[in-house]
């Protein structure tokens, strides 16, 4: 059964995804309910209320529950107990099954292979011993990830050698950890997945992402990648969402491997930073497929308006006070999107659109207004 506009959708995270789900909801007619760890943030400027506790407080979860006919996500560290008394009060989706999957690297790995969907060699590792183990079976360069938490190259280093480990271990802080094989990358996809409740999938066209130490630095939609190669990371997607029994959205990252095999990297079910362009590129943005998902409502087309292309805001911008913002709006195509969060060096603060009429045009233009952000004279 639909939860028609008018309703109250309740959403666990109040960060810029939080924030941009809240402002489609809004325009659909929905009233919004927020829980963050903070009470100022960034969804705090769009919400009618927001519940300030940390996300495994059962109590606030369950206040949230209570005062919504609905509830989604926009961050994955939400306590399993906290999610499960949110799923006993209300509708919540993506569902607490499916979040306790994603929230641990080692888990949703054993998931992937369970289900025999393509990725790359890996070992779970206690340890460091496990861990020098593991990279020596794997044989040469890994990645060692911490099993839990860890976002924007954070809780991940380079293991160059097994003899490292030890050190490596340390730099994760001791905890549980995923050794994944380096692997010869052709590009990084992701593929964003809709499914509501009643079964009806929608699925975005698949987004070209480029990382500069791990932070996503320039993506872009359409990929520019072969049809045929753009098809099958499509309906891999889609496939994942059935096997998952999604509720919701899901973003699939992907690596092209030199073989032209695509590998399944990492999975999160709620807005992804890829798929901001969306808001450009596509009839229907990513944040209102969302709110359409998880209210059961008919999903929203996701045909391509025109290629668009997304950079990422970091705080260090903000180095010498607030950049020059009028020096990218000046310029053909370009769009600003700021999340009311304190600029710290590495933290995403915003972000800028650019449409194109090909996605190297927007690549150049989104690219040329960050540089001008970076010229403060």
């Amino acid at each position: 059964m639909s939860i028609p506009p008018g309703s109250t959708l309740g959403i666990l995270g109040g960060g810029q995804l939080g924030r941009l789900t809240a402002v489609a909801a809004r325009q659909l007619g929905y009233r919004v309910r927020v829980l963050d760890k903070k009470a100022d943030c960034s969804a705090s400027r769009v919400a009618d209320d927001v519940i300030s506790a940390p996300f495994d407080d059962v109590d606030a979860a369950c206040w949230l529950a209570a005062r919504s006919d609905v509830v989604t996500l926009e961050i994955e560290t939400i306590g399993a107990t906290a999610a499960r008394a949110v799923a006993e009060r209300a509708p919540l989706r993506p569902g607490p099954s499916l979040l306790a999957m994603v929230q641990d690297r080692a888990v949703q790995r054993a998931w992937l292979a369970e289900h025999g969907f393509p990725q790359g060699p890996w070992r779970a590792a206690d340890g460091a011993p496990a861990i020098a183990a593991a990279a020596t079976e794997l044989g040469g360069a890994c990645r060692v990830k911490a099993a839990r938490g860890g976002y924007d190259g954070r809780g991940q280093a380079r293991l160059p050698e097994p003899s490292q480990a030890a050190a490596v271990h340390a730099e994760l802080g001791g905890a549980p950890a995923v050794v994944e094989q380096e692997l010869d990358l052709q590009a990084e996809l992701s593929v964003l997945v809709a499914r509501s409740p009643s079964g009806e999938v929608a699925v975005f066209p698949v987004a070209r992402n480029w990382h500069i130490d791990a932070i996503l630095d320039v993506s872009h939609i359409p990929s520019g990648l072969p049809d045929a190669l753009e098809a099958r990371a499509a309906e891999l997607a889609r496939d994942i969402a059935r096997a998952c029994s999604l509720e919701g959205i899901l973003a699939v990252e992907m690596f092209l491997v030199a073989d032209d095999r695509l590998l399944v990297n990492e999975m999160a079910p709620r807005p992804h930073n890829t798929f901001h362009a969306t808001s450009l590129a596509c009839e229907t943005s990513q944040f209102e497929q969302l709110v359409r998902a998880a209210c059961d409502l008919p999903l929203g087309s996701t045909a391509l308006v025109r290629p668009v292309a997304l950079a990422n805001l970091l705080g260090d911008l903000w180095d010498d006070g607030p950049p020059p913002f009028e020096r990218a709006l000046a310029m053909p195509g370009v769009h600003l999107f700021l999340y009311d969060k304190e600029p710290r060096p590495k933290r995403k603060v915003g972000h800028l659109l650019a449409t194109g009429a090909t996605p190297d045009e927007a690549i150049a233009r989104v690219r040329a207004a960050r540089a001008a952000l970076e010229r403060k004279g």
